[in-house]
Protein backbone atom coordinates (compact mmCIF):
# COMPACT_ATOMS: atom_id res chain seq x y z
CA UNK A 1 0.00 0.00 0.00
CA UNK A 2 3.08 2.20 0.68
CA UNK A 3 4.89 2.19 -2.51
CA UNK A 4 1.34 1.88 -4.44
CA UNK A 5 0.64 5.42 -2.64
CA UNK A 6 4.34 6.77 -3.15
CA UNK A 7 4.04 6.84 -6.84
CA UNK A 8 1.23 9.83 -6.76
CA UNK A 9 3.62 11.61 -4.96
CA UNK A 10 6.06 11.60 -6.76
CA UNK A 11 3.89 12.46 -9.93
CA UNK A 12 2.65 15.43 -7.55
CA UNK A 13 6.23 16.63 -7.15
CA UNK A 14 6.73 16.55 -10.59
CA UNK A 15 4.04 17.93 -11.67
CA UNK A 16 4.21 20.75 -9.18
CA UNK A 17 8.16 21.94 -10.46
CA UNK A 18 7.56 21.64 -13.90
CA UNK A 19 4.26 24.03 -13.45
CA UNK A 20 6.54 26.55 -11.46
CA UNK A 21 9.96 25.88 -13.47
CA UNK A 22 9.00 25.70 -16.73
CA UNK A 23 7.28 28.86 -17.50
CA UNK A 24 10.00 31.08 -15.49
CA UNK A 25 12.43 29.83 -18.27
CA UNK A 26 10.26 30.37 -21.19
CA UNK A 27 9.86 33.80 -20.22
CA UNK A 28 14.06 34.23 -19.48
CA UNK A 29 14.25 32.53 -23.07
CA UNK A 30 12.18 34.95 -24.90
CA UNK A 31 13.51 37.82 -22.82
CA UNK A 32 16.94 36.87 -24.45
CA UNK A 33 15.90 36.12 -27.90
CA UNK A 34 14.43 39.74 -27.91
CA UNK A 35 17.52 41.35 -26.24
CA UNK A 36 19.79 39.71 -28.84
CA UNK A 37 17.30 40.50 -31.53
CA UNK A 38 17.28 44.03 -30.53
CA UNK A 39 20.92 44.31 -29.96
CA UNK A 40 21.74 42.66 -33.89
CA UNK A 41 19.18 45.41 -35.29
CA UNK A 42 21.29 48.27 -33.15
CA UNK A 43 24.36 46.91 -34.53
CA UNK A 44 23.49 46.59 -38.27
CA UNK A 45 21.83 50.39 -37.72
CA UNK A 46 25.15 51.20 -36.77
CA UNK A 47 26.83 49.70 -39.52
CA UNK A 48 24.45 51.22 -42.02
CA UNK A 49 25.35 54.81 -40.63
CA UNK A 50 28.94 54.30 -40.79
CA UNK A 51 28.68 52.83 -44.51
CA UNK A 52 26.61 56.26 -45.50
CA UNK A 53 28.97 58.22 -43.84
CA UNK A 54 31.90 56.82 -45.53
CA UNK A 55 30.23 57.32 -49.19
CA UNK A 56 28.99 60.62 -47.71
CA UNK A 57 32.65 61.43 -47.12
CA UNK A 58 34.36 60.25 -50.63
CA UNK A 59 31.38 62.28 -52.30
CA UNK A 60 32.84 65.62 -50.70
CA UNK A 61 35.89 66.08 -52.43
CA UNK A 62 34.03 65.64 -56.06
CA UNK A 63 31.16 67.82 -54.91
CA UNK A 64 33.72 70.65 -53.93
CA UNK A 65 35.64 70.14 -57.19
CA UNK A 66 32.42 70.78 -59.41
CA UNK A 67 31.06 73.54 -57.12
CA UNK A 68 31.08 76.37 -59.66
CA UNK A 69 33.45 79.24 -58.96
CA UNK A 70 32.65 82.96 -59.37
CA UNK A 71 33.85 83.09 -62.81
CA UNK A 72 32.44 79.87 -64.24
CA UNK A 73 31.39 75.88 -63.25
CA UNK A 74 33.70 74.80 -65.90
CA UNK A 75 36.57 72.70 -65.31
CA UNK A 76 38.10 75.92 -66.59
CA UNK A 77 38.39 77.50 -63.36
CA UNK A 78 41.39 75.71 -62.24
CA UNK A 79 43.37 77.63 -64.47
CA UNK A 80 45.20 79.90 -62.07
CA UNK A 81 46.98 83.13 -63.16
CA UNK A 82 50.98 83.21 -62.18
CA UNK A 83 52.13 86.46 -60.82
CA UNK A 84 55.92 85.64 -60.36
CA UNK A 85 57.06 83.54 -63.39
CA UNK A 86 59.59 84.11 -65.96
CA UNK A 87 59.38 84.42 -69.15
CA UNK A 88 59.40 81.42 -71.29
CA UNK A 89 58.72 82.89 -74.72
CA UNK A 90 58.99 85.94 -76.63
CA UNK A 91 57.71 86.99 -80.29
CA UNK A 92 60.56 89.20 -81.58
CA UNK A 93 60.09 91.91 -84.23
CA UNK A 94 56.49 92.25 -83.67
CA UNK A 95 55.31 95.17 -85.21
CA UNK A 96 54.58 97.28 -82.14
CA UNK A 97 53.63 100.88 -83.85
CA UNK A 98 50.62 101.92 -81.31
CA UNK A 99 50.11 98.77 -79.78
CA UNK A 100 50.93 97.28 -76.37
CA UNK A 101 51.68 93.78 -75.46
CA UNK A 102 50.79 91.64 -72.23
CA UNK A 103 52.28 88.63 -71.49
CA UNK A 104 50.42 86.03 -68.80
CA UNK A 105 51.27 82.77 -67.86
CA UNK A 106 48.57 80.83 -66.52
CA UNK A 107 49.06 76.91 -64.09
CA UNK A 108 46.75 74.08 -63.81
CA UNK A 109 46.93 72.01 -60.14
CA UNK A 110 47.20 69.06 -62.51
CA UNK A 111 50.57 70.44 -64.18
CA UNK A 112 49.37 71.94 -67.56
CA UNK A 113 50.59 75.59 -68.06
CA UNK A 114 49.21 78.19 -71.01
CA UNK A 115 51.66 81.52 -71.87
CA UNK A 116 49.37 84.18 -73.48
CA UNK A 117 50.03 86.94 -75.62
CA UNK A 118 47.61 89.60 -76.34
CA UNK A 119 48.34 93.11 -78.58
CA UNK A 120 46.01 95.87 -77.78
CA UNK A 121 45.70 98.74 -80.38
CA UNK A 122 45.46 102.23 -79.56
CA UNK A 123 41.72 102.28 -78.60
CA UNK A 124 42.82 99.68 -75.70
CA UNK A 125 41.40 96.77 -78.28
CA UNK A 126 42.13 93.50 -78.52
CA UNK A 127 43.79 92.69 -82.65
CA UNK A 128 45.85 89.99 -81.81
CA UNK A 129 46.60 86.93 -79.47
CA UNK A 130 48.58 83.94 -79.20
CA UNK A 131 49.12 81.16 -76.75
CA UNK A 132 51.36 78.08 -76.04
CA UNK A 133 49.78 75.26 -74.46
CA UNK A 134 51.75 72.47 -72.59
CA UNK A 135 49.54 70.03 -71.03
CA UNK A 136 49.40 68.19 -67.96
CA UNK A 137 47.18 65.49 -66.82
CA UNK A 138 44.22 67.48 -67.07
CA UNK A 139 44.34 67.57 -70.73
CA UNK A 140 41.56 64.57 -70.79
CA UNK A 141 39.27 66.86 -69.70
CA UNK A 142 40.04 70.19 -71.42
CA UNK A 143 37.56 71.28 -73.78
CA UNK A 144 37.72 71.55 -77.25
CA UNK A 145 40.40 73.85 -78.84
CA UNK A 146 38.26 75.17 -81.73
CA UNK A 147 35.61 76.10 -79.51
CA UNK A 148 37.81 77.67 -76.68
CA UNK A 149 39.08 79.37 -79.82
CA UNK A 150 35.94 80.97 -81.18
CA UNK A 151 35.10 82.50 -77.53
CA UNK A 152 38.24 83.70 -77.80
CA UNK A 153 37.67 85.60 -80.94
CA UNK A 154 34.20 86.10 -80.14
CA UNK A 155 33.31 86.99 -76.62
CA UNK A 156 29.99 88.22 -77.16
CA UNK A 157 28.79 84.28 -77.86
CA UNK A 158 28.95 83.40 -81.52
CA UNK A 159 31.06 80.51 -81.23
CA UNK A 160 31.12 78.70 -84.78
CA UNK A 161 34.06 78.64 -87.14
CA UNK A 162 34.71 77.43 -90.56
CA UNK A 163 37.97 76.43 -92.05
CA UNK A 164 40.20 79.65 -93.54
CA UNK A 165 42.77 77.44 -95.33
CA UNK A 166 46.32 76.52 -94.32
CA UNK A 167 49.53 78.03 -93.64
CA UNK A 168 53.09 77.43 -93.42
CA UNK A 169 55.20 77.77 -90.34
CA UNK A 170 58.16 76.98 -88.97
CA UNK A 171 56.11 74.39 -86.50
CA UNK A 172 54.69 73.11 -90.10
CA UNK A 173 51.12 73.25 -91.50
CA UNK A 174 49.17 75.58 -89.64
CA UNK A 175 45.13 75.95 -90.00
CA UNK A 176 43.02 79.10 -90.25
CA UNK A 177 39.86 79.46 -88.73
CA UNK A 178 37.29 82.05 -88.87
CA UNK A 179 33.68 83.00 -87.83
CA UNK A 180 30.67 81.70 -89.90
CA UNK A 181 28.83 84.92 -89.38
CA UNK A 182 28.33 87.83 -87.71
CA UNK A 183 29.76 91.41 -87.78
CA UNK A 184 32.43 92.18 -91.00
CA UNK A 185 35.37 93.19 -88.85
CA UNK A 186 34.90 89.85 -86.42
CA UNK A 187 35.01 88.03 -89.79
CA UNK A 188 38.20 89.78 -90.79
CA UNK A 189 39.63 88.17 -88.05
CA UNK A 190 41.59 84.58 -88.38
CA UNK A 191 42.31 82.11 -85.77
CA UNK A 192 44.95 79.64 -86.24
CA UNK A 193 45.55 76.37 -84.42
CA UNK A 194 48.57 73.95 -84.83
CA UNK A 195 49.12 70.49 -82.91
CA UNK A 196 52.44 68.60 -82.01
CA UNK A 197 50.85 65.40 -81.67
CA UNK A 198 54.03 63.69 -80.87
CA UNK A 199 53.95 66.04 -77.53
CA UNK A 200 50.74 67.28 -77.42
CA UNK A 201 51.39 70.55 -77.69
CA UNK A 202 49.42 72.90 -79.14
CA UNK A 203 49.45 76.79 -80.04
CA UNK A 204 46.48 79.00 -81.02
CA UNK A 205 45.19 82.19 -81.14
CA UNK A 206 44.06 84.66 -83.38
CA UNK A 207 44.73 87.85 -84.76
CA UNK A 208 43.19 90.98 -87.05
CA UNK A 209 46.65 92.59 -88.69
CA UNK A 210 46.63 92.91 -91.91
CA UNK A 211 44.28 95.23 -94.14
CA UNK A 212 43.08 92.33 -96.66
CA UNK A 213 42.69 88.58 -95.75
CA UNK A 214 46.08 87.58 -97.81
CA UNK A 215 47.87 90.02 -95.08
CA UNK A 216 46.21 88.28 -92.32
CA UNK A 217 47.55 84.96 -93.29
CA UNK A 218 51.25 86.37 -94.00
CA UNK A 219 50.73 88.18 -90.64
CA UNK A 220 49.88 84.89 -88.29
CA UNK A 221 52.80 82.77 -90.22
CA UNK A 222 55.61 85.78 -89.26
CA UNK A 223 54.18 85.56 -85.76
CA UNK A 224 54.72 82.04 -85.46
CA UNK A 225 57.99 82.15 -87.41
CA UNK A 226 59.19 85.09 -84.94
CA UNK A 227 58.02 82.90 -81.67
CA UNK A 228 60.68 82.11 -79.71
CA UNK A 229 61.97 80.10 -76.66
CA UNK A 230 63.53 82.21 -74.06
CA UNK A 231 63.52 78.91 -71.40
CA UNK A 232 63.14 75.35 -71.60
CA UNK A 233 62.39 75.14 -67.86
CA UNK A 234 63.76 71.73 -67.77
CA UNK A 235 61.38 70.55 -70.30
CA UNK A 236 63.75 68.36 -72.70
CA UNK A 237 60.67 67.70 -74.88
CA UNK A 238 60.06 71.62 -75.76
CA UNK A 239 63.54 72.09 -76.20
CA UNK A 240 63.17 69.44 -79.27
CA UNK A 241 60.41 71.12 -80.51
CA UNK A 242 61.27 74.37 -81.16
CA UNK A 243 65.02 73.27 -82.15
CA UNK A 244 63.45 71.42 -85.08
CA UNK A 245 61.24 74.26 -85.62
CA UNK A 246 64.10 76.57 -86.03
CA UNK A 247 65.57 74.17 -88.61
CA UNK A 248 62.48 75.09 -91.15
CA UNK A 249 62.84 79.50 -89.67
CA UNK A 250 62.25 81.64 -92.73
CA UNK A 251 61.39 85.68 -92.66
CA UNK A 252 58.59 87.03 -92.61
CA UNK A 253 59.26 87.88 -96.67
CA UNK A 254 59.57 84.16 -97.53
CA UNK A 255 56.88 82.98 -95.18
CA UNK A 256 54.26 85.08 -96.30
CA UNK A 257 54.40 83.79 -99.78
CA UNK A 258 53.03 80.56 -99.48
CA UNK A 259 49.66 82.29 -98.52
CA UNK A 260 49.29 83.81 -101.68
CA UNK A 261 49.37 80.94 -103.46
CA UNK A 262 45.72 79.78 -104.65
CA UNK A 263 45.08 76.29 -104.62
CA UNK A 264 42.40 74.73 -102.93
CA UNK A 265 44.75 73.82 -99.67
CA UNK A 266 45.74 77.25 -99.05
CA UNK A 267 44.14 79.61 -101.07
CA UNK A 268 43.24 82.50 -99.56
CA UNK A 269 39.73 81.78 -99.28
CA UNK A 270 38.03 79.50 -97.15
CA UNK A 271 38.08 75.66 -98.98
CA UNK A 272 35.36 74.81 -100.72
CA UNK A 273 35.43 70.58 -99.10
CA UNK A 274 35.16 71.86 -95.40
CA UNK A 275 32.14 73.60 -93.52
CA UNK A 276 31.64 74.96 -89.96
CA UNK A 277 33.67 73.16 -87.07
Amino acid sequence: MQSFSAEPAKSHYKSHYTTRIHPALTSFADEVRGTLARLVAYVMTLALLAIGGMAMWEQLPDAAAMAPSARDASLKDAWSLVDRSSRAFAVSQFDRHDKTEAYEIFRHPKGGRRDVFQWRGADKQPVAELEIYRPGSELGHAGPAIAEIAARMDPGGLRELEAAGLIDSKFGTVTLLRLVSGAEAARGCLGFMKRVSDFHFRISGWSCQGDNLPARRAAISCMLNRLTLLSTGNDPKLAEIFARAELRRADCATSAMPALSADWLTGRDNPQLRGAF
